[in-house]
């Protein structure tokens, strides 16, 4: 994790000190409500979306969009059309919060499996394969810019 943006992993580590289950669940919570602010804005991309975008695999029909800062780093926008989705607009919050910004290469280093370390070792496969996809997305568009 010290390769990791540090507000990711400051935040890693936070959640992994929460033990209780029902603590941890109402932390992403309150971290969900935030996602007003991640969603993908009109002048980026209006529904329906291009399919490119979709993240396979999550059931809350996730998707992702990365824009070019003046400085060479990205800002990650998001959409959850589930509006159950909680988790996945948790996680995108999470990845606008703590990479957008951030250089490239701590972006690109980020694994899929921080999922566990955000959300506990009980999450669902299901769930953690979606939120997994939601992190490899924005990992892919830091690696794009990368080459």
């Amino acid at each position: 994790m010290t390769n990791y943006p540090e507000k990711l992993a400051e935040l890693a580590e936070d959640l992994a000190s929460i033990t209780d289950r029902n603590e941890r669940a109402e932390y992403l919570i309150e971290i969900a409500d935030r996602f007003a602010a991640s969603r993908v804005p009109a002048e980026i991309a209006v529904k329906p979306y291009d399919e490119a975008r979709r993240v396979p695999a999550c059931e809350s029909d996730a998707f992702v969009w990365a824009t070019e800062n003046p400085d060479g780093t990205l800002k990650y926008y998001f959409d959850v059309l589930n509006p159950q989705g909680l988790s996945a607009m948790a996680m995108s919050v999470i990845l606008d919060e703590t990479c957008s910004g951030q250089p490239l290469e701590k972006v690109a280093a980020v694994q899929p499996d921080v999922v566990f370390q955000l959300f506990g070792k009980e999450v669902s496969m299901g769930k953690g394969q979606g939120l997994m996809g939601i992190v490899t997305f924005v990992q892919y568009e830091a690696k794009r810019r990368l080459k």
